[in-house]
C-alpha cells in the first residue's frame, strides 16, 4: 500500500491536472519562461485546489510532511506541482515543523526551483519567518547563503527579510548586500541586482535614513538597477 506522503503526492498531481486549462498553458510557460511545462491552472484555482486536497488528507507527522513535498517537487512534470509543494510547506497544519530543521529542505528547492517564482517565495515567506523565530540558528546559514557558490541561495539571503520591517537584522542586511555588490562573482548577476533593490526599496519603508546612507556609502559599487530599486520611494 503507497505510504502517506506519497498517496497525498498523487491526489494533488491528479487535481491539478483535473483543474487544468490547455489553452492557458502555452502562454503561462512563456511568461514564466519555463523549460517545464504548466498545466494551465492559474494561482487563485492553484490555491483553491491545494486547500482542498490537504485538507481531506492530513499527514501524520514531519517525516511524511517533508516526503510529500520532495515527492511532489523532485518528481514534478508541470511547475503547477512545485507550486502545490510550495504551498504544502507553508499549509497551518505544519507550522510546528518551521524551524531551523527545515531549512536543509528549503535550499533544496532554492537550488534546484532556481528560479524566481519558485524562490521568492521560499525566500521571504519560509526562510524568513524562520530567521525570526530562531535567529541564533538561522543567521549563520544566510550568512554562509550570500557567500555561496550559487546565485539564488545569495538572493535568498538578500531578500529573506523583506517581510521583517522594524525586526530587520541590519547586519545580516548589510552582509547579505555587500557580498553580493558589484565586483562580486554574482555582482552582475540581474537578479542578485534587483533582489539588492528590492531589499532597501523594501526597508526603506521602515527606515529610510538608513537607506540613504548605505547607498551613499556604497554608490561606486551598487549598480544603477540596484541604486533606482532601493530610492524609488524616497
Amino acid at each position: 500500500m503507497p505510504d502517506a506522503a506519497s498517496t497525498l503526492a498523487r491526489l494533488v498531481r491528479d487535481a491539478v491536472a483535473a483543474a487544468g486549462d490547455p489553452a492557458k498553458a502555452p502562454g503561462m510557460q512563456a511568461y514564466m519562461r519555463s523549460a517545464m511545462p504548466f498545466r494551465g491552472v492559474q494561482a487563485g484555482p492553484l490555491a483553491a485546489v491545494c486547500r482542498s486536497v490537504f485538507a481531506a488528507h492530513p499527514l501524520p507527522g514531519r517525516t511524511a510532511w517533508e516526503a510529500c513535498v520532495r515527492e511532489l517537487w523532485d518528481g514534478a512534470s508541470y511547475r503547477e506541482e512545485r507550486y502545490a509543494a510550495i504551498a504544502l510547506t507553508g499549509h497551518p497544519r505544519y507550522r510546528g515543523f518551521q524551524d531551523p530543521r527545515t531549512l536543509p529542505l528549503y535550499e533544496h528547492l532554492v537550488v534546484t526551483g532556481a528560479w524566481w517564482d519558485h524562490v521568492d517565495t521560499v525566500a521571504s515567506n519560509r526562510v524568513g519567518p524562520l530567521l525570526g523565530g530562531h535567529a541564533d540558528a538561522v543567521t549563520p546559514v544566510l550568512r554562509a547563503w550570500a557567500v555561496a557558490d550559487d546565485l539564488w541561495l545569495r538572493r535568498t539571503a538578500v531578500i529573506a527579510q523583506l517581510a521583517r520591517k522594524g525586526d530587520t537584522d541590519l547586519e545580516l542586511l548589510r552582509y547579505a548586500v555587500e557580498a553580493n555588490l558589484e565586483g562580486t562573482p554574482f555582482g552582475r548577476e540581474f537578479f542578485v541586482r534587483k533582489a539588492i533593490g528590492w531589499a532597501l526599496r523594501q526597508h526603506a519603508r521602515t527606515d529610510p535614513v538608513w537607506v540613504r546612507a548605505f547607498v551613499a556609502e556604497h554608490e561606486d559599487r551598487l549598480s544603477g538597477l540596484s541604486r533606482r530599486e532601493a530610492l524609488k520611494h524616497l
